[in-house]
C-alpha cells in the first residue's frame, strides 16, 4: 500500500492557536493520497449497494391466488399502510351530529391450530374492537375516528390508525353495560363514555383536517388474528396467526343531526373475515331486531405491518460496515507500523488535536460515502420491490431521509469508534477484532434469534450495536398485533437514541485514545 508524503505541521507557537484547519488539510491529504484507504472507501459503498439490489432482485412475495402480484396496500390519511377491515351498519349523516348506543355484550371465537384451523374455542382476544365510528365513506383508508370497547384494553378513541387513546379498565356484559358517544362538529369528532348513559366522561377529541360535510355514522366490529411464537429448534422463531371472529349486541342507538330516516347500509369493509373459515362459525354482517343490532366480524382498524420495509434494500450494510471498520483501523495504525506517527506528533503541540483531526476526517468520508451508498440504494431498491409486485410498506419523505442519513451517521460514528480502538490498541488486528465483536456480532446475535428475546433486546441497548435503531422505518404501535423482535426490525431504543448510544461509545473511546497517547508519547 503506497503511504504518500506526510505533510509537516509548523511547530512555531502559532500552530498551537487556530491550527486545527491545518491539522485538517494535512490529514485528508494523507487519506487521499493513500490509494487504499480511498479504494476501500469506494469498494465499502459499492458492497452495500451491490448487495442491496442483489438482495431486493431476489425477493418475490407470494400473496396466495392465481396472481403473482401483491394488491396495492390500502393507505391511511398519514401515508402508512392501514389493515382497513370491520363489519359496518351505518347510515349518512351531513353536517354536525352524532350517534348514542349502549353495548351489552362482546364475544367471539378463537380458531386453531393453523393451518385448518378446524379447533373453535369461545374467546375474545385484547385487540377485538366494537363500537361507533364517523367514517369518510367505506374506502378503504379513509380518514375515521371512533369509540370503541376492547377485548382487554377498555374503552378506546383511536382515529386515522396510528392514533390510540385510552379511557376507563374493563370488559362489559349485560350486567354491566357501556354507553359509547361520538359526536361531530366540523372538523372535530368527540368521543364519550358511561357506565349508565347519564353521567358522560370524555375519552379524547380527534381533528380530521378536510372531513366531507357527508359521512357515515355507525356501528362497527372487527377483531384480529391471535398470533402466537415459539421458539425453534435450531433457533429462530415460528410465528403462527389464528383466524378469530368478535360479535357485539347494541341497543338504545340514538342519531343525531341530519341523518335521514330509513334502512341502515351494512358494509363488510375489506371483506370482514368472510373466508373459508365461516363454513364453521357464525357468517360476518349485521343482524337487527327490534333496534337491537348483533354485529359480527373479524380484521382489524389500524396500521398494517403486513409487507416489506424499506431496510430490506440495507442488507449490505453489515458487510459494508467490516469493510470501512478496516480503513479506519489502518488510518492510525499504518502510521504506527512506519513509525510515522512520531512525525505527526512532535509536530504539533497538542496532540490530542491531530487524532480529532483524524477522526474528524474518517467521520466525514465515512458520511459522504454512506450517504452515497444509503441514498442509492434505498430509492432505486424500494422501485424494483414494487415493480416485481412486493407489497413495500410505505414511509414519509422525512422518515426515507432519516433512514438514508441515518445509515451514514451510524457509519461515521463506526469509524470514528474504529479509529479509537487503533489508536489504544496500535495493532490492526486487535482493533478491526475488537470493532466487529463490538459492533457487528451483537447485532447478529441479537437478529438471528439465537437468543432469548430480551437478551437480543438489552444487547441492543447496551452495546454499539444500539446504533442500528436507526435504520427502523416501521414504528412500533401497542394497539398493533406483531412480534416485535429485532429479527422482525424492530429495535428497543428510538431510531435517533440508538444512534447516540453509538455515538457515545466513539466519544469515550476517542477521549481514552486521546488520554493515552498524551501518557504514551509524553
Amino acid at each position: 500500500m503506497t503511504t504518500g508524503t506526510v505533510t509537516p505541521y509548523r511547530s512555531d507557537p502559532q500552530a498551537g492557536r487556530g491550527g486545527f484547519a491545518q491539522l485538517l488539510r494535512a490529514e485528508w491529504t494523507k487519506f487521499r493520497t493513500v490509494r487504499g484507504q480511498l479504494i476501500g472507501m469506494v469498494v465499502a459503498a459499492l458492497v452495500i449497494v451491490l448487495l442491496g439490489l442483489l438482495t431486493v432482485t431476489g425477493s418475490h412475495t407470494s400473496c396466495g391466488g392465481a396472481s403473482d402480484v401483491c394488491p396495492a396496500l390500502p393507505v391511511g390519511p398519514d401515508g402508512e399502510a392501514v389493515d382497513d377491515t370491520f363489519s359496518f351498519a351505518h347510515r349518512p349523516l351531513s353536517g354536525d351530529g352524532g350517534i348514542t348506543v349502549r353495548v351489552t355484550s362482546l364475544s367471539g371465537i378463537i380458531t386453531y391450530p393453523p393451518p385448518d384451523h378446524d379447533k373453535i374455542v369461545s374467546g375474545v382476544v385484547p385487540w377485538a374492537k366494537a363500537g361507533i365510528i364517523i367514517k369518510d365513506g367505506i374506502r378503504r383508508g379513509s380518514a375515521y375516528a371512533a369509540v370503541m370497547v376492547t377485548g382487554s384494553h377498555g374503552v378506546r378513541m383511536q382515529h386515522n390508525f396510528a392514533r390510540d387513546t385510552a379511557g376507563r379498565p374493563g370488559g362489559v356484559s349485560a350486567a354491566s353495560p357501556r354507553w359509547l358517544r361520538l359526536t361531530r362538529s366540523g372538523d372535530t369528532l368527540t368521543g364519550y363514555e358511561s357506565a349508565d348513559g347519564r353521567q358522560w366522561t370524555k375519552v379524547g377529541t380527534a381533528r380530521l383536517t378536510g372531513l366531507p360535510a357527508t359521512v357515515r355514522v355507525g356501528l362497527f366490529v372487527t377483531s384480529p388474528g391471535d398470533l402466537t411464537v415459539k421458539q425453534a429448534d435450531l433457533g429462530g422463531s415460528i410465528q403462527q396467526v389464528r383466524f378469530t371472529q368478535a360479535t357485539a349486541v347494541f341497543d338504545q342507538v340514538s342519531l343525531e343531526g341530519a341523518t335521514p330516516r330509513g334502512e341502515w347500509s351494512r358494509d363488510n369493509v375489506g371483506g370482514a373475515g368472510k373466508t373459508d373459515w365461516e363454513r364453521y362459525h357464525r357468517p360476518s354482517g349485521v343482524v337487527e331486531s327490534g333496534g337491537t343490532f348483533t354485529v359480527t366480524g373479524s380484521g382489524d382498524i389500524a396500521p398494517s405491518t403486513e409487507g416489506l420495509s424499506i431496510e430490506t434494500t440495507l442488507s449490505g450494510v453489515l458487510a459494508g460496515l467490516i469493510v470501512v471498520i478496516v480503513v479506519a483501523v489502518l488510518f492510525i495504525t499504518a502510521e504506527y507500523r512506519r513509525g510515522l506517527i512520531h512525525t505527526t506528533l512532535l509536530a504539533s503541540p497538542r496532540r490530542g488535536r491531530v487524532l480529532a483531526a483524524k477522526a474528524v476526517v474518517i467521520g466525514t468520508v465515512t458520511f459522504v460515502a454512506g450517504l452515497a451508498a444509503a441514498g442509492t440504494v434505498v430509492p432505486v431498491g424500494t422501485r424494483i420491490l414494487r415493480a416485481d409486485g412486493n407489497p413495500v410498506l410505505p414511509v414519509s419523505t422525512l422518515t426515507e431521509l432519516r433512514v438514508v442519513a441515518g445509515i451514514a451517521a451510524l457509519l461515521a460514528a463506526a469509524a470514528v469508534f474504529a479509529l479509537a480502538l487503533g489508536a489504544l490498541f496500535r495493532h490492526s488486528a486487535a482493533a478491526v477484532t475488537a470493532a466487529i465483536v463490538a459492533i457487528v456480532v451483537p447485532h447478529i446475535l441479537a437478529t438471528a434469534s439465537v437468543l432469548p428475546l430480551g437478551v437480543a433486546q438489552w444487547l441492543l441497548r447496551l452495546t454499539p450495536a444500539a446504533g442500528f435503531a436507526i435504520q427502523q422505518s416501521i414504528p412500533e404501535y401497542a394497539h398493533v398485533l406483531g412480534h416485535h423482535s429485532p429479527q422482525g426490525g424492530y429495535y428497543p431504543l428510538e431510531p435517533w437514541a440508538g444512534l447516540a448510544v453509538l455515538g457515545g461509545y466513539a466519544v469515550l473511546a476517542l477521549g481514552l485514545a486521546v488520554f493515552q497517547l498524551r501518557r504514551r508519547d509524553a
